[in-house]
């Protein structure tokens, strides 16, 4: 029985994020695999830390992300990998037609179907493989997930192509600010106090806070991201950096 314990500890341990993983995380040939444990495992404190180490930020992001998609009584949104559901529920609160939020996570899928508005459609689903047809949304979004992809074209080609005509992707992600001080500042606290305290408080033992502020600063540029999006066929985005540039709303539109 120990033995058998011994070898799924170090299984979990070898799913979990190195120092090898993370010189180069986006890299990774399994980081899908990855990043799916890595989310089920911090799915319960996941909230918690997002809005301590946000400073309470977090919220009026998305909200301000929901003006920006201006939406109306006749959209139906799709939020793609929605975690444990916050932005899902920003775009319901704005009173489209309906939201649907799909993730690969269980966990994390599950903590948002426990919670209203009981309105919103959950579903299991890879974002680079998203089972809904051709045009059936008129609104894709994605908080903070894009980075996480393992591939962030394909990714984007998924939120596109169940975009229908005139529709428009939403996309939240962090980004580096441009400003070097704040930019210095900044990055010492995501990438030394963070992760360290982040650790503690969630318990995780994958790795998971030394990854995502790793995977910030090792992110393609906002620039490239929209080359990214006009590459999969968008035809106009608008991009707006906010909080001196820590995070990054993007607005693509589908002809």
């Amino acid at each position: 029985m120990q033995q058998a314990r011994g070898r799924m500890a170090m299984t979990q341990d070898e799913r979990g994020w190195t120092a090898g993983l993370l010189h180069e995380p986006h890299g990774a040939r399994d980081k899908a695999d990855r990043v799916q444990h890595m989310f089920n495992a911090i799915a319960p404190r996941y909230e918690l830390v997002n809005r301590l180490f946000s400073l309470g930020r977090d919220r009026s992001w998305r909200r301000r992300a929901v003006r920006m998609a201006k939406v109306r009584t006749d959209d139906d949104v799709l939020d793609i990998a929605c975690g444990t559901g916050d932005f899902a529920r920003s775009f319901a609160a704005a009173a489209p037609r309906s939201v649907v939020g799909c993730d690969f996570a269980k966990e994390m899928l599950a903590l948002a179907a426990a919670r209203p508005p009981h309105s919103i459609t959950w579903r299991e689903a890879d974002a680079l493989s998203l089972p809904f047809d051709d045009g059936s949304f008129s609104i894709t979004s994605c908080a903070f997930g894009i980075r996480n992809f393992q591939d962030l074209h394909r990714g984007l080609g998924e939120m596109h192509r169940v975009l229908r005509p005139g529709g428009r992707a939403v996309i939240l992600e962090f980004s580096r600010p441009k400003n070097r001080v704040f930019r210095f500042l900044y990055e010492i606290y995501a990438n030394r106090f963070m992760p360290f305290a982040a650790t503690v408080i969630s318990r995780d033992r994958t790795g998971a806070y030394r990854y995502l502020p790793r995977s910030v600063v090792s992110f393609t540029t906002d620039q490239e991201v929209c080359d990214a999006l006009r590459a999969v066929g968008f035809s106009r985005t608008e991009t707006i950096a906010i909080t001196l540039g820590v995070v990054t709303i993007y607005v693509a539109q589908r002809n």
